[in-house]
């Protein structure tokens, strides 16, 4: 049910079901502000939201897109995003968005690419407050050495996702059909 008398800069929400759980969808007219989790850690993302609005036209787009995405028919988001958080974090998330579909950056790269090779652990914060998961694909960091480190949505999601792009969506409709078809 839409709020009542929000206004366009009101954050309102859509849940969606994704293959990675739950998905709620927050945002208002000046874009997508987050892409937050069924089991979120409180205060993570901190926004002021006044409602749903499982029709606003921006998360209906949304849940469009990343339906695509996880089709394996999208790489690419196309979407007004709405980053509500400090210079330092924006900068990291805009970084984010530069990682390739596919492949995987370390920390330590986020942190050469904005110019201080000592900021890992800032970037490591800033990337565990990332609001727009999947879409500013925070999946996308690894450790050092490779290997999954912290994700909002559990590492599990974050094994999906980057498998999921891996094989372009390849395997993992392989794996739901089969799974969905009656045996025989």
């Amino acid at each position: 049910m839409a709020r009542q008398n929000a206004r366009p800069e009101d954050f309102v929400y859509k849940q969606i079901d994704s293959p990675v759980g739950g998905l709620k969808l927050v945002g208002n007219d000046n874009g997508l502000a987050a892409v937050l989790w069924a089991v979120e850690r409180p205060r993570r993302v901190v926004l002021d939201i006044v409602g749903e609005h499982a029709d606003h036209p921006l998360l209906v787009e949304t849940e469009r897109q990343l339906n695509e995405y996880f089709d394996g028919a999208r790489r690419a988001f196309e979407l007004k995003l709405n980053f509500q958080g400090t210079t330092f974090q924006k900068r990291v998330w805009a970084a984010l968005l530069r990682i390739p579909f596919g492949e995987t950056w370390t920390y330590r790269q986020i942190a050469v690419e904005l110019g201080n090779s000592n900021a890992t652990r800032a970037v490591g914060a800033a990337n565990g407050r990332n609001p727009i998961s999947i879409i500013a694909p925070c999946h996308r960091l690894v450790g050092t050495d490779g290997s999954l480190t912290g994700f909002a949505g559990g590492l599990e999601a974050k094994a999906y996702l980057l498998k999921l792009e891996s094989t372009g969506g390849r395997e993992q409709r392989l794996v739901e059909r089969a799974q969905a078809s009656p045996a025989v």
